[in-house]
């Protein structure tokens, strides 16, 4: 078994910057693609980073491109995620998924999930 815990999020003033952390506990990992995901109240969950296990791919969502950046550090085992220029519909709930293979835009594919972080921006 997997567990994930997010950490970082807050309220943050537009402009500002947060980095959300994800550390992978459990079973032993190799391998695993990591993802963030976000659902604001009223919508669906969505897509916005992901990484493979080199961390040698990474992909965004045309909302957050340019302005977050996500990394990983594998003897840690965790998965950041670099928030700048943040606007007020950057708020949402960040989630962390993980799954052993490659990446994927579609949080199907994801075993497993940590609880979420709130993230707020406030104008």
């Amino acid at each position: 078994q997997v567990q994930l815990v997010e950490s970082g999020g807050g309220l943050v003033q537009v402009g500002g910057s947060l980095r959300l952390s994800c550390a992978a506990s459990g079973r032993t990992f190799t391998s695993y693609a990591m993802a963030w995901f976000r659902q604001a109240p009223g919508n669906e969950r969505e897509f916005v980073a992901a990484i493979s296990w080199s961390g040698g791919s990474t992909f965004y969502a045309d909302s957050v491109k340019g302005r977050f950046t996500i990394s990983r550090d594998n003897i840690k085992n965790t998965v950041y995620l670099q928030m700048n220029s943040l606007k007020p519909e950057d708020t949402a709930v960040y989630y962390c998924a993980l799954r052993y293979g490659g990446t994927s835009y579609s949080d199907r594919p994801y075993d497993y999930w940590g609880q979420g972080t709130q993230v707020t921006v406030s104008s």
